[in-house]
């Protein structure tokens, strides 16, 4: 089958896309507007950039009729953000987060999330998640530039929150116990530990 995406809608280049590029994590952000409200949004375009400097990538996408979602209008305010990383037994609550609602209303405490201080941004972090990357932003740029339908934004990691018991008795991070909740295509969710998991040495 050969989809030709020049006779696409935008709803269907999202449906195919968004169900054959999987996983894909999920950054559960939380900013704070300019009156210190705290919002906590998901969002599942969301990737590592580069080590150096530690960045970090999130696309929200505009909401109908072209309106900047809050993560977008508090990011540009204030130039920090968290991102957090949901366990599925979050799941639930992560979903709730995503509900529109109005501005100023934070979920945190719409959604039962428990926050928790952040050492170098303003914004709170999910005192639950599994780990929490407060960042500072390094760019927000609108893409496509002639006809936006989302905002690039990097972040600069400052530093990282890990719970404790995804650590090895070295305090390394142990790949085996990071169980992650991540985004499938529709309604689709999955988790990072599984039967099916293995290790793959890269060739020497």
């Amino acid at each position: 089958m050969l989809i030709d995406f020049a006779g696409l809608k935008p709803v269907e280049a999202y449906e195919w896309m968004s169900s054959l590029i999987v996983p894909r994590p999920i950054a559960w952000v939380s900013t704070l507007d300019a009156q210190g409200r705290a919002n906590l949004a998901p969002f599942s375009f969301f990737q590592m950039v580069t080590g150096k400097p530690p960045t970090l990538l999130i696309c929200p996408l505009l909401q109908r009729g072209g309106k900047l979602k809050d993560t977008v209008l508090n990011i540009d305010e204030r130039g920090e953000f968290v991102v957090n990383l949901a366990a599925p037994a979050q799941a639930a609550q992560l979903n709730e987060t995503s509900f529109p609602f109005e501005a100023g209303v934070s979920e945190f405490e719409a959604c039962g999330v428990t926050a928790a201080p952040s050492q170098r941004v303003a914004p709170p972090r999910v005192a639950a998640a599994a780990a929490s990357f407060e960042c500072k932003l390094a760019m927000l740029e609108p893409y496509p530039r002639h006809a936006p339908s989302c905002h690039l934004v990097l972040g600069e990691v400052l530093v990282a929150h890990v719970q404790d018991d995804l650590l090895d008795a070295d305090g390394k991070l142990d790949p085996g116990k990071v169980d992650l909740l991540f985004r499938m295509g529709g309604e689709w969710y999955g988790r990072s530990i599984n039967a099916a998991n293995f290790t793959l040495p890269r060739p020497r």
